[in-house]
């Protein structure tokens, strides 16, 4: 099954391809915080056994494999767009022009030349193949998708420090059931997304 993860970039580097880039997004469905991706070019002869969709992963692997892939990674760059930006365009757009800073931070270092992305088509001046469950499916997809999620999660903890009341160490800013009741009681603070529906709908109370 390993091996299989880098069907697509085996393909890539035997055309010649030598830079291939793997983008992934984390935190499309927090109610707070900013949308994360990270872009990452791997070399040809990385070997990560267990990597895979970060989701798939516990907390202490994914740390693990974050500073593994940190070290060795020819390239990697986080883009981020704000929570006021996924109000203003929506989360969808707001997650491709995120991915798509990533990618031209990588550009500025490295001449890309290709980017896997995880089932969601962007526009670039080079070619891009959209995988669907592509972070499952392809090695550089994975260890984009868990710098992402590593990103975003400690950025949750800290703020998680400043307001230990959210519990947001836990649901990393996730709907759970224990974050809406925190909501209720202590109201809204910095950073949440106003157009996602219990934010919204605590506005519309709080106008009432």
């Amino acid at each position: 099954m390993e091996t299989d993860l880098y069907q697509y970039e085996h393909e890539l580097w035997n055309q010649g391809v030598e830079y291939v880039g793997g983008v992934d997004e984390v935190g499309r469905g927090p109610l707070i915080g900013p949308v994360v991706t990270a872009c990452v070019v791997l070399p040809h002869d990385f070997i990560l056994p267990g990597l895979t969709d970060s989701k798939k992963l516990s907390e202490k692997k994914r740390d693990q494999f974050y500073d593994y892939i940190m070290e060795h990674a020819i390239a990697v760059e986080i883009g981020m767009d704000s929570p006021e930006r996924i109000d203003e365009i929506n989360i969808y757009q707001a997650s491709k022009e995120a991915m798509i800073k990533a990618i031209n931070q990588v550009k500025e270092k490295i001449p890309l030349q290709y980017v896997l992305t995880d089932a969601m088509p962007i526009e670039l001046d080079i070619p891009v193949l959209s995988i669907i469950k592509g972070d499952a499916k392809s090695i550089t997809i994975a260890a984009a998708s868990v710098v992402a999620k590593v990103t975003r999660d400690r950025m949750m903890i800290e703020l998680d420090q400043k307001y230990p009341q959210y519990g947001f160490k836990n649901h990393k800013g996730y709907p759970t059931k224990k974050h809406l009741e925190a909501l209720k009681t202590y109201g809204l603070i910095e950073g949440y997304r106003k157009t996602y529906g219990p934010v919204k709908a605590l506005l519309e109370e709080e106008k009432v």
